[in-house]
């Protein structure tokens, strides 16, 4: 059996989960409410104030499905409880951050500044010229924001010019020895 499927969630206070039928789980807390519809195979019960998530046979799609259905809720009732944020750096000679009401403005070497709009369920905070956080209660949401957000301008192997996560390492390349 799954390790980290058969591992119980406990829900902490001022959180409230409910699963219907039909697997679908909506968690309430004091960030948000986040809504999920999951396999309908695992099976996902609430008792009392811990969430126990069982599959009912051992074949491989649903031993696969089932640690991911339990990390997906754990996930969901974390980003109520506490949320989650992501932290770039933005990297370079002239290369900055600024918001300017809901939008993120990046001037990151173009000709141009780039624009990017808050979405819901995200915020954007510029501590620093050269820091971005983002926030939100969705873990993939946050994640797949700060991913859009590097792609705009991504580091660069020579200099490490761009715009990159606080915890990524840029593996550095020599560049040229000059012709002799």
């Amino acid at each position: 059996m799954s390790r980290i499927g058969r591992a119980p969630i406990t829900i902490p206070a001022g959180v409230t989960v409910t699963v219907d039928d039909k697997n679908h789980i909506v968690v309430k807390g004091p960030k948000g409410t986040l809504e999920r519809t999951l396999v309908p195979i695992i099976h996902v019960n609430v008792e009392g104030d811990t969430i126990h998530v069982t599959r009912p046979n051992d074949e491989k799609t649903t031993a696969s499905l089932h640690g991911l259905t339990r990390t997906l809720v754990a996930n969901m009732v974390e980003g109520v409880t506490n949320g989650y944020s992501k932290t770039l750096e933005v990297n370079g000679v002239g290369y900055r951050a600024a918001k300017e009401g809901k939008k993120l403005v990046l001037n990151v070497g173009y000709s141009h500044q780039v624009i990017v709009e808050e979405t819901d369920g995200i915020t954007i905070e510029v501590p620093n010229p050269n820091q971005v956080i983002i926030h939100g209660i969705d873990k993939q949401q946050v994640g797949q924001f700060a991913a859009d957000v590097r792609k705009k301008r991504p580091p660069e192997p020579y200099k490490g010019k761009g715009i990159k996560y606080a915890d990524e390492v840029i593996r550095r390349k020599e560049g040229k020895t000059g012709a002799k």
